[in-house]
């Protein structure tokens, strides 16, 4: 068993130098998260498509009249006026409450026919921006921002290196189902690597750039033919030279309730969506869950069967066993610990899937590279009622409209 001895090293050191990155990540987001961003303030439009209502669905739109931000617009878009979200929105601009926006306004875009539905949204509104509009902000209907977050989100734009800033969800269970919590912990391994280096991506749910760049990029022309906004902007920032700036201030709360038939379909989705937008990104995935998913497994196997041949190395790999699985729940208490730092107002319903994380941290990666393996085949996805093919990236089919 002399090569498993290096095997066993190897992921060791892997696994420790993982989490000391993390532990950087944590400490990255709680540093920026205390900033005062309050002199850079770009003429900015604030676009959020909806398409039905989401989990506290009030309570996120309004979260965007409340911004410590000045001047900006703020711009809701649908489909059409048949769509449920249509006449939510209506009834609650009609309340006029008090907002910080210089104007709300609500569009209907009309059907979609080579992107998906979201993009054709944003894109309608993008061109009607008025000419002295600086920056494009993005934001989810399912997201809810605090009031700090335009202030943050567009800050890294005035650095010339910065092509694009973004935050992250962070799922918030309305109920303790396993599937719910399930859903937040298995987001919250993703969310844990985004801090100050090379791996960041935009997330389309909270995500700035500046019109100028906007166009440079050719992402109008890029989204016109696209299902993904995130994914393609990150990788046109890339390819641009410039740097893709997570904001740790800008991971937004996303109230959430769901199912294992809805977590398997969103989860698979993201990775389908990955594979075919970003494959180096999904191969980056893959791999860094097969690492630690086998990395555990691996080493117990290798221990409990020098134990049975009476190997010299048994308690080594015993100890390595160990080491790894106290590494990954060392991972899973900072990842907590983080989002803890910047939901302060969700702590106490951040606990239940806190608790999850950490108890049950091996049993979210099994589930998650099941998912991400599930993503190799296929081209189809179901997103928001809408069925796609994705035939390429710049190849999308509308099948079905529910």
């Amino acid at each position: 068993m002399d090569g498993y001895f290096y095997i066993a090293v190897i992921l060791l050191i892997g696994h420790l130098l993982f989490t000391i990155q993390v532990a950087s990540n944590v400490r990255y987001a709680h540093k920026k998260s205390r900033k005062q961003r309050d002199w850079y303030r770009p003429d900015a439009v604030v676009i959020v498509p909806c398409k039905g209502l989401d989990a506290a669905f009030e309570q996120n739109i309004l979260s965007f009249f409340r911004q410590d931000y000045r001047p900006y617009r703020l711009w809701f878009v649908v489909e059409d006026v048949s769509d449920a979200a249509y006449s939510a929105l209506q009834e609650i601009i009609a309340r006029s409450p008090q907002t910080t926006a210089m104007e709300v306004r609500l569009f209907t875009a009309g059907k979609a026919s080579h992107s998906s539905q979201k993009l054709h949204n944003i894109l309608s509104c993008y061109r009607q921006i008025p000419t002295q509009t600086e920056a494009l902000v993005f934001a989810d209907s399912d997201a809810c921002p605090d009031s700090r977050w335009l202030s943050h989100i567009v800050y890294p734009l005035h650095s010339g290196k910065n092509g694009a800033a973004g935050g992250y969800r962070w799922f918030v269970p309305q109920t303790h189902n396993i599937a719910t919590l399930a859903l937040s912990c298995i987001n919250a391994v993703v969310a844990q690597v985004l801090g100050n280096n090379h791996l960041n991506h935009a997330w389309g749910g909270s995500m700035a750039i500046l019109v100028q760049t906007f166009r440079q990029l050719g992402l109008e022309t890029i989204w016109s033919r696209s299902i993904c906004d995130d994914l393609t902007l990150s990788i046109a920032v890339r390819r641009s030279g410039r740097k893709m700036f997570f904001v740790p201030a800008c991971v937004v709360a996303s109230y959430e309730t769901t199912t294992w038939p809805k977590l398997f379909e969103f989860v698979r989705r993201q990775f389908i969506i990955t594979r075919v937008y970003a494959v180096r990104t999904w191969l980056s995935g893959l791999l860094a869950m097969l690492f630690s998913v086998g990395g555990l497994w691996c080493t117990t196997g290798f221990a409990m069967a020098a134990w049975r041949l009476g190997h010299k190395n048994a308690m080594f790999f015993t100890l390595t066993a160990i080491a790894i699985f106290v590494f990954q729940a060392i991972r899973a208490v900072l990842r907590q610990i983080m989002i803890a730092d910047l939901l302060t107002k969700d702590r106490k319903a951040l606990l239940p899937a806190a608790v999850a994380d950490i108890v049950l941290f091996w049993l979210w990666g099994i589930i998650m590279l099941g998912l991400i393996l599930s993503s190799v085949f296929g081209k189809t996805i179901c997103w928001r009622g809408i069925r796609y093919r994705i035939n390429s990236p710049q190849d999308v089919v509308i099948e079905k409209t529910n």
